[in-house]
């Protein structure tokens, strides 16, 4: 009998035995996950539609897909030619275990071929469903647009990450709405997720590749609808001092993109999830994206970053004038290497900007390396977007000869298919210099990261330095992004901060708040930031949060100053082996349990209200005794955030420890046998 963890491929092709129902008005083809429990039901009447029924109730209502091919009939107007299934069960193990060690690849999958040329794959696995188009031209095509319809009842929400414009960083709050509410101009970035009937959806992408990326708009009140950027066609030099990095496109194509006939195109990917912890654990965008193409993977070492630009170099206690120069650096390494850490960022201002060739006067670039490798940290270099692609070739030959272990390109905030061209590019050139790339100012992740597993992470995601000019990055947000961003893979929100307040959502609700509830303690400071959470909902972060590129956000300096708290960072690893998700709730609280090799680390994360959870340790092996080092909120925490207590015991399997968590808290801890 064939194991559900297996290594072999189940393959069956055969006429589609999920038919349905056929008359001359309506003709309709069912797939349906291997449990059984969630159905894709496809119909053509003349336009292409599909629903999705979880647990026999509808739940993504008749949806329309079309591509709109220049010079080739649409789906309305093309007849169904051909009709085939397969079921695959096999297990894949990821290059950078992100979630697990393995990951479970079990689908049904059915391709209807059209006279057009154009054929459409739907897959049903047990927690979602995708599908995409594969053309079958055999010269270049121009994709005029494409129809890619989420259609729910009037009685559904959504947490949408609205944007003002398709020129982002895609740093976003999840803005709670109905259907209704969400009109035809309000657009949104992906991934976002509905709620209806209890069910999560969550609306991705992945395979994107020369292409350009999925937006959202309303659907008239029904739903939502795709929308993806046009081809740019004129640009103009940015006035003011973001010449090096900001590109305004002043003209766009009537087209998505000119790209080769014979292809597939991006799956788009509707993940399910009747508890809000099953969407934790999803890894539909990675196990649909393209597979590995690097072969020598030996180099990649994912691990904790030093990083410098959130802190803005302010280092204190020593001998030399802080700020962007050899001394500083030496001093980020000198930590890095007592603190067990892998790497240290040079983030803006190694090179005069405009120029990756240049050199910086008291920045000796090379004598930081040399300095680095002999401490054993690796040392990855910021670049903007716009000077790397002015200086490509000799940029990435300079970063290699220079001996950087990786990249760090910013500010792109595009996704038409020009953009996302080059994304693959930097990561195919980073590649063949056996360098890491960490995408910042970037769109969601979509399949990148498999095919080219030194794409190790990427931001796309309002973090951590937020806190410097704003109140957005709050506790709520924070236990919002698991469920939602993280879905689509590793998100370098850059964890860490030692400097812990309250801000006013917290307090709004705090009875000494005053009477007009709108006092508080933290501060926006661009200079020395603080968070708007406890210290041990920072902590908690690095467990909670998947990044195989992790930063420690703060200064070297205050990190010594709370060297116990520094010290249990520095040891939670930044891979997986199993993640057990222990509660959760979107927007209220995060509870995660994750294991790397013998060891257990727990992070949870908690929003503006102060609760209890139960934390229960039956997923540790029986009859074996451990060791738990806890960090949790002190006492005092939902006044002075800063306030924590460490606790130490022995526990077993049978232990349920009671977690309680003060607003914005958290907790954390460290299991290993005894």
């Amino acid at each position: 009998m064939l194991s559900r963890y297996c290594w072999k491929v189940l393959l069956l092709i055969a006429p589609l035995t999920f038919f349905a129902h056929n008359t001359a008005a309506n003709t309709s083809y069912r797939v349906s996950s291997p449990d059984g429990s969630i159905i894709v039901e496809v119909s053509k009447s003349p336009v292409l539609t599909y629903r999705v029924l979880v647990d026999e109730r509808e739940i993504v209502s008749p949806s329309r897909i079309d591509l709109h091919i220049a010079n080739t009939p649409s789906m309305r107007k093309a007849q169904l030619t051909s009709e085939k299934s397969i079921s695959i069960n096999q297990t894949l193990t990821p290059e950078v275990r992100v979630k697990s060690a393995t990951i479970e690849d079990n689908f049904n999958e059915m391709t209807l071929g059209f006279n057009n040329l154009v054929n459409v794959a739907f897959r049903a696995y047990d927690n979602g469903v995708a599908y995409r188009f594969i053309t079958q031209h055999n010269k270049t095509i121009t994709v005029l647009d494409e129809t890619a319809e989420f259609n729910f009842s009037e009685q559904a929400s959504a947490h949408y990450p609205e944007e003002e414009s398709i020129y982002s960083h895609n740093e976003r709050s999840y803005i709670h709405y109905t259907l209704p509410e969400i009109d035809n101009h309000k657009l949104a970035s992906t991934p976002a997720l509905v709620e209806h009937q209890k069910v999560k959806v969550l609306i991705t992408e992945t395979g994107l590749r020369d292409y350009a990326g999925l937006w959202l708009l309303g659907n008239d009140g029904k739903g939502l609808k795709g929308t993806f950027p046009r081809v740019p066609t004129a640009k103009a030099p940015e006035q003011g001092p973001w010449v090096d990095r900001n590109e305004p496109i002043t003209a766009r194509a009537d087209y998505i993109a000119k790209t080769a006939g014979d292809r597939t195109f991006p799956w788009r990917i509707i993940a399910i999830a009747r508890d809000d912890k099953d969407l934790i654990t999803n890894q539909l965008t990675y196990q649909l994206a393209e597979p590995n193409r690097l072969e020598d993977l030996s180099w990649l070492k994912p691990g904790k970053v030093a990083w410098d630009w959130y802190n803005a170099n302010n280092i204190f206690g020593v001998d030399f004038e802080s700020g962007l120069n050899t001394e500083t650096y030496k001093y980020y390494i000198d930590f890095a290497a007592e603190y067990g850490l892998d790497y240290v960022i040079l983030d803006e201002g190694w090179y005069p900007l405009g120029d990756l060739m240049g050199s910086v006067e008291g920045y000796d670039v090379p004598e930081i390396i040399r300095y680095g490798k002999e401490k054993g940290i690796g040392i990855i270099l910021w670049t903007s977007w716009m000077t790397l692609r002015d200086q490509f070739d000799e940029a990435m030959d300079r970063f290699a000869e220079l001996g950087a272990v990786g990249i760090k390109p910013d500010f792109f905030q595009r996704d038409d298919q020009e953009m996302v061209n080059f994304y693959w590019e930097i990561a195919e050139e980073a590649g063949k210099r056996k360098m890491m790339v960490d995408f910042h100012g970037s769109y969601k992740p979509a399949g990148l990261r498999r095919t080219y597993p030194n794409v190790i992470t990427r931001e796309g995601v309002k973090g951590l330095e937020w806190n410097k000019w704003s109140t957005e990055s709050t506790p709520e947000h924070n236990t919002t992004l698991p469920f939602i961003r993280m879905v689509a893979g590793p998100m370098d929100y850059t964890p860490g901060a030692m400097a812990n307040a309250l801000g006013p959502e917290v307090f709004k609700n705090w009875q000494y708040s005053g009477k007009d509830g709108n006092h508080q303690d933290f501060t926006i400071r661009f200079n020395r930031p603080m968070s708007q959470t406890t210290r041990a909902h920072q902590m908690a972060m690095l467990t909670v949060y998947e990044s195989p590129l992790q930063m420690l956000a703060d200064s070297p300096s205050r990190y010594l100053q709370e060297e116990e708290c520094a010290r249990f960072m520095s040891k939670v690893p930044t891979v997986w082996d199993e993640t057990v998700v222990l509660h959760g709730k979107i927007g209220d609280y995060i509870s995660v349990a994750r294991k790397h090799g013998e060891e257990w680390f727990i992070g949870t994360l908690n929003d503006e209200q102060g609760r209890e959870l139960n934390l229960s340790l039956d997923f540790l092996e029986p009859n074996q005794a451990y060791h738990i080092e806890i960090f949790q909120d002190g006492v005092n925490a939902h006044k002075f955030a800063e306030d924590y207590k460490k606790v130490i015991r022995k526990v077993t399997q049978q232990d349920t420890l009671t977690m309680t968590l003060a607003p914005a808290g958290g907790f954390t801890a460290h299991i290993t046998k005894l």
